[in-house]
C-alpha cells in the first residue's frame, strides 16, 4: 500500500478506535473492539475503501504498532491512546528501574507543579528508553524535552503501571515527585 495512503487510514483508524467512533458509525465494546466489517464500511464510506488484507497490512506493517486484530482477525482495536472508556484489560506489571515521556519546553512549567496528567486520555503514556521519548516530543511543536519518571519507585510506592501490546507503558499520573528533568 502507498505510504501516504496507510498514513491516512491509519489516522482514521485512530480518530474512530481511539477518540470518536460514533462519528464514524463504530460501536467500541467494553474492550475497545469493533467489528472488521463495520470498520471498512466506515472507511470506506469516508472515502478511504480497504479490503481486509489492506487493513491487515496497515496493522502489521505500522511502526507504532498502535492497533491490534483479534486472533481470528474478526475484530480490531487501538492498543492505547483512548479518550473513550474501554478497559483494554491489560496485567498489572512491574515497570523497569526509568521511563522516559517526551513533551514540549512550553509543557514543562506546568509539568513541574502537576506532574504528568493523562489529560482528556485514560493513561499517561511513557517510553521503555530516551529514542523513542524523542520521536513522540518531535512530534509536537516546540523544543523537545525529554523526563526521565523514576518508575520502580513509584511502582514501590503503590502505583500501577501496565504495558500496552506495543511496547507502551501506561499509568494513570506521574506526580512530579516523581520526575527528573534534563539539566
Amino acid at each position: 500500500m502507498d505510504p501516504k495512503r496507510a498514513v491516512r487510514v491509519s489516522k482514521l483508524l485512530s480518530y474512530g478506535l481511539r477518540h470518536e467512533p460514533g462519528k464514524l458509525g463504530l460501536k467500541l465494546d467494553d474492550a475497545g473492539w469493533a467489528a472488521v466489517d463495520r470498520v471498512l464500511a466506515a472507511l470506506a464510506a469516508m472515502g478511504e475503501p480497504l479490503s481486509v488484507d489492506e487493513l491487515i497490512d496497515v496493522v502489521v506493517t505500522s511502526d507504532k504498532q498502535r492497533f491490534a486484530l483479534s486472533e481470528d482477525r474478526r475484530r480490531i482495536r487501538a492498543n492505547q491512546g483512548h479518550s473513550v472508556p474501554v478497559q483494554l484489560d491489560l496485567p498489572a506489571r512491574e515497570p523497569p528501574e526509568r521511563l522516559y515521556h517526551g513533551t514540549v519546553d512550553r509543557f514543562v512549567p506546568s509539568i513541574r507543579e502537576r506532574g504528568l496528567l493523562r489529560g482528556s486520555r485514560t493513561h499517561v503514556h511513557l517510553s521503555i528508553d530516551e529514542a523513542t521519548a524523542s520521536v513522540v516530543a518531535g512530534r509536537r511543536r516546540g523544543k523537545a524535552v525529554i523526563l526521565t519518571v523514576r518508575a520502580a519507585q513509584m511502582y514501590r510506592d503503590g502505583f500501577v503501571f501496565h504495558m500496552s501490546e506495543n511496547g507502551v507503558w501506561l499509568t494513570e499520573h506521574v506526580p512530579r515527585e516523581y520526575l527528573d528533568y534534563p539539566p
